[in-house]
């Protein structure tokens, strides 16, 4: 190799290379989006496992009957008409 000419490496991008290496706002917008998305999705698999480990504490406890005034649970297509 000739030692007048440098050889691009791969990993510095050609072209307009800036002084500063901050991040553009759509690189800014993005990154935060992702932080939010990795936060909802810690949420979420921490809801599924709490109901994974314990399964009954999230049911309500009245049954579908409990709002029928007086009807007997046997005649509730009765109560449709």
């Amino acid at each position: 190799m000739d030692g007048g000419h440098p050889v691009p490496s791969p990993l510095v991008p050609l072209g307009n290379v800036s002084s500063d290496s901050s991040m553009s706002l759509e690189q800014k917008t993005t990154f935060v989006f992702v932080i939010l998305l990795f936060i909802f999705l810690g949420i979420l698999i921490v809801r599924c496992f709490r109901i994974l480990l314990d399964p009954y504490r999230s049911m309500p406890t009245s049954t579908w009957a409990d709002g029928l005034e007086g009807l007997e649970k046997g005649q509730f297509d009765h109560a449709l008409a």
